[in-house]
């Protein structure tokens, strides 16, 4: 029981005759570091649609988890450490949103 299931899958299907099976050559990999075009470069820079709605996306879902966080405390309970936490983690959210509608990167570079 279970000897076909140890067996590679190969052997299961028979190759046509008079056919080699040659083993594909895989491609070869992209130069690490290599510059992106320009064009894409510029184009994730200017969407500015794209990083208002990515930006209060992430604003609303940290004040979301702030808000959540802190219910617990506004009923009377004392903060525990991890209601604290979640709050840290609310805030650094909407911070990460605040930064990606900024873009104080982006800035640095000069569009031409």
């Amino acid at each position: 029981m279970g000897s076909q299931l140890s067996l590679p899958f190969d052997s299961y299907i028979a190759a046509p005759p008079g056919t080699a099976a040659a083993p594909a050559k895989p491609a070869p990999p992209a130069t690490p570091g290599a510059p992106t075009s320009p064009a894409e470069h510029r184009l994730l820079k200017t969407c500015w649609s794209c990083r208002m709605l990515s930006g209060l996306g992430l604003m609303g879902a940290g004040g979301y988890v702030y808000w959540v966080a802190r219910k617990p405390m506004k009923m009377g309970y004392p903060p525990s450490p991890g209601t604290i936490t979640k709050m840290v983690i609310g805030l650094s959210i909407a911070t990460w949103g605040i930064i990606v509608m900024a873009d104080p990167k982006g800035k640095a570079y000069r569009d031409v």
